[in-house]
């Protein structure tokens, strides 16, 4: 049967999906990018899916009954890609933070769900039934390598039976006290032992903050354990919690020189996303600073970050919800403008500043958005970073100084078992 033939009432109004596509790219003079196949798809009662006065109203109609989806890629350009769960559109996520305003009206309602949804948290991600598995043997540490202002020593710890976290500690020379800061590491090229994690880490500790940084799930040294493709599963989300978990308590119970009054967490783009869920995790956090991950539209999208359903928790949360249960402790979001974290200042931050009213504690929070970056950790990203913890942790501004870092080799960060 033709096309034509099948647009009648006995066809259901069918049509191709191309040619629909094609007719409302001419409607509103716009192009399409395909990340799905489209060949031989027939899409019924086609035409009466279109509005004529909504572009995306019409796309949501044509996408919804193939489960795709459509992202704007700027005034002229959309793309059509495959349904993704952690993945949405701006505008729905401002109905979900209206939404989740609408369930507290003061610090008692909120602290209610805030205790609600950690415990379902805790209970989706599974991570209690791997805590209970631990093996708590003693670390491997390598020799301390000393540089200007700072050391770094490898640790790797033996986690549940025949499986290890990998990671580094940096450290300042100076005696004392230090605040610890957990680095969750995120997807940039390099992991762990690229360029601006090193300069850092390396930057922070010589301005008075221990740093541990550690290899994703089958990134790194992880990946000759565990095998790359390991990381695309929903174990990665919980094993990277694990770690961080298992490393805050190595440090807490064995360095005397950490203050455990000042406990950060810092990590960028999926890193930042395992911040947000440390704060929920652990109340031993005491001061934390996401950057370039926070949306109420996405909730990360690796497995590693969104595979089990946390957000789920509480009848449906979001990470700003998550990230808001920090309350009322110092808190810095680090946004852009070049990539799904260009919501914040107008969208993510005001939800976020409600929940710090509650406590009268707003001065405690804040948000350094650079509107004309993209995704990444770059310099200016790292300064807003090295400026927080001055201020929340007390470190020396005159020791900050990225030229005195010494940038090395990944083998030298790595174990080597």
């Amino acid at each position: 049967m033709s096309a034509l033939a099948q647009n009648n009432y006995s066809g259901h109004f069918t049509r191709s999906l191309h040619d629909v596509m094609d007719a409302v790219g001419k409607k509103w003079d716009v192009s399409f990018k395909y990340n799905v196949d489209t060949t031989g798809r027939q899409l019924p009662y086609a035409d009466f899916r279109v509005r004529a006065y909504s572009l995306e109203e019409s796309l949501n109609n044509i996408c919804k009954y193939f489960d795709f989806n459509w992202w704007k890629q700027d005034d002229r350009v959309y793309k059509i890609k495959p349904y993704e769960y952690p993945r949405r559109h701006t505008d729905e996520g401002q109905q979900m933070l209206t939404y989740l305003s609408s369930l507290y009206h003061n610090r008692i309602e909120f602290e209610n769900r805030r205790d609600s949804v950690k415990r379902e948290v805790r209970k989706r991600l599974e991570i209690d039934s791997y805590m209970e598995k631990l093996v708590h043997k003693s670390p491997i540490l390598s020799k301390v390598r000393k540089y200007d202002g700072y050391t770094v020593q490898n640790i790797c710890i033996e986690t549940l039976p025949g499986e290890h976290v990998f990671g580094s500690i940096y450290s300042p020379v100076i005696k004392g006290k230090h605040p610890l800061i957990i680095c969750p590491d995120g997807h940039f090229n390099g992991g762990r032992y690229r360029k601006d994690e090193q300069l850092r880490l390396g930057t922070l500790a010589r301005m008075g903050a221990i740093c541990v940084d550690f290899d994703l799930y089958g990134w790194g040294e992880s990946e000759s354990e565990y095998g790359k493709d390991s990381h695309q599963t929903d174990r990665a989300h919980v094993i990277q919690a694990l770690n961080a978990e298992v490393l805050l308590d190595y440090m807490l119970k064995n360095r005397k020189d950490v203050d455990k009054t000042r406990i950060g967490a810092n990590g960028g783009s999926g890193g930042g996303t395992h911040t947000i869920l440390l704060t929920v995790l652990d109340d031993r956090i005491t001061a934390a600073a996401p950057t370039v991950n926070l949306a109420s539209h996405f909730d990360g999208g690796c497995p590693c970050e969104s595979g089990k359903p946390v957000q789920l928790s509480g009848g449906g949360t979001c990470n700003p919800e998550l990230l808001a249960f920090f309350a009322p402790k110092p808190l810095q979001v680090v946004s852009d403008g070049g990539d799904w974290t260009a919501s914040v200042p107008t969208l993510e931050f005001p939800y976020i500043q409600r929940i710090y009213g509650f406590y009268e504690a707003q001065n405690m929070l804040s948000n350094v958005h650079l509107s004309n970056e993209r995704h990444d950790y770059g310099i200016n990203k790292r300064n807003a970073n090295y400026e927080f913890f001055t201020k929340v942790f007390g470190l020396d501004r005159s020791k900050w100084d990225e030229n005195k870092v010494t940038v090395v080799y990944p083998e030298v960060l790595q174990t080597h078992l």
